[in-house]
C-alpha cells in the first residue's frame, strides 16, 4: 500500500507507519534529538545515506510535522532542522525500539552461537 493510500484511512497506525515509513525517518528523528542540526552536520552523521534522500526524507518529514525547516537568509545559506513537539513525542518511542532490538538481538546471537558451538 503506497502512503498517499495510508493517509486516506484513518486508521492510526497507519498514519504512523506511512509518517515514519522509510528506515531513514526514525534515524534522522534519533540523530537531530532535541538540538537543531544543520544539513550538513546530519549527512555526516549519518554518512551511509546520500544527500538526495537525505533530502527528501527531510521534505517528507517536515511535510508530515516530524520537523521544523528553518532558514537563514544569509551568505552562505544556512538552514537547520530541528524536530517538532510531535517528533519529540516520538524519541521516547524510537528508544524502546532500540531496547527492545539490542534485547532479542543478543538472545539470537547468543542461539546462533550456541548451534554453532554443538
Amino acid at each position: 500500500m503506497k502512503k498517499n493510500e495510508l493517509m486516506k484511512h484513518n486508521c492510526p497506525l497507519g498514519k504512523a507507519m506511512s509518517a515514519l515509513g522509510s528506515k531513514w525517518k526514525p534515524i534522522i528523528a534519533l540523530v537531530i534529538k532535541d538540538r537543531k542540526l544543520r544539513f550538513g552536520e546530519l549527512a555526516v552523521r549519518i554518512n551511509v545515506i546520500s544527500r538526495k534522500v537525505l533530502t527528501d526524507q527531510l521534505r517528507e518529514m517536515e511535510t508530515d510535522g516530524l520537523i521544523i525547516r528553518e532558514e537563514f537568509k544569509e551568505i552562505p545559506p544556512r538552514v537547520e532542522y530541528s524536530l517538532t513537539e510531535k517528533g519529540l513525542a516520538l524519541l521516547p518511542i524510537l528508544y524502546l525500539l532500540e531496547e527492545w532490538e539490542a534485547k532479542y538481538q543478543n538472545k539470537e546471537e547468543f542461539a546462533e552461537y550456541a548451534k554453532c558451538t554443538k
